[in-house]
């Protein structure tokens, strides 16, 4: 089964990127979605064979989460529970008879900091909400995470210690939620490799640089990485500033 999670950065201007060709030559059997920035009468994309679980802000082009799924779920669930997180869209879960998958967009907590207080609630939410799913089957979690965890994660660290994305606060909450049972799977393949990055500025040339952030995972229960059997950064993929990963999982 191969899964994908991609920050779209507005879903309506990737489509004009070329996310049907990537769509089409990925092959995934699911999609996720962050920053979908539409409701659905706003785009028109609707892949043969796939079930499609849209779940946007009330916020209209602010945020939202997105699934393309061939398989259909038992069950789908929006939201975490709490209002002044699902408002905006942010998790998408769709339970299958092997585990749950959770789409997750979290709160960024913008340049200032501002946000800060509600970006820690979030983790304490998004944490115990992940681990009750894991408590009745495997569960794997993608999406936007907004946070480069180490110093691996990010090109220029030092620089960036105390800026939106690489706090000590948000890094924190990251380990905690490792912590508490998750394996970052990219990081399972590729231990100790630099320069791996999801997400790049717009300004000039910093992308053909290679001075990104990795913000974007796949994590998965402790007890369910054997069945994981790739984790992969796509790249070269281009639509938005952040780009797609993904995983293969054998179920």
């Amino acid at each position: 089964m191969k899964l994908v999670s991609w920050n779209v950065a507005g879903f309506r201007a990737c489509l004009k990127k070329g996310f049907g060709d990537f769509f089409s030559e990925v092959d995934a059997d699911v999609v996720c979605l962050q920053e979908v920035k539409a409701t659905k009468d706003q785009y028109d994309f609707q892949p043969e064979g796939y079930k499609e679980y849209l779940y946007p802000a009330k916020r209209a082009g602010y945020s939202g989460t997105l699934i393309f799924s061939r398989v259909e779920p038992l069950e789908v669930t929006y939201g975490i529970g709490e209002e002044k997180f699902d408002c905006e869209g942010r998790c998408i879960t769709l339970e299958f008879q092997d585990f749950y998958l959770v789409n997750f967009y979290v709160p960024n907590v913008k340049r200032t900091l501002e946000r800060m207080g509600e970006r820690m609630e979030w983790e304490e939410l998004a944490k115990t909400y992940l681990k009750k799913l894991d408590a009745k089957k495997p569960v794997l979690v993608c999406g936007d995470f907004n946070v480069a965890h180490t110093e691996i994660d990010i090109k220029n660290a030092k620089a960036n210690v105390g800026n939106a994305g690489f706090t000590y606060e948000e890094r924190e909450k990251f380990t905690e939620l490792l912590d508490a049972g998750f394996i970052d799977t990219f990081r399972y393949f590729h231990k100790g490799e630099p320069d791996h990055y999801t997400w790049w500025s717009y300004m000039k040339n910093v992308r053909a640089r290679n001075i990104g952030w990795r913000i974007d995972y796949f994590l998965v229960s402790e007890r369910f990485i054997g069945a994981v059997k790739e984790a992969i950064i796509y790249k070269d993929v281009y639509g938005s500033d952040h780009c797609p990963i993904g995983v293969e999982v054998e179920v």
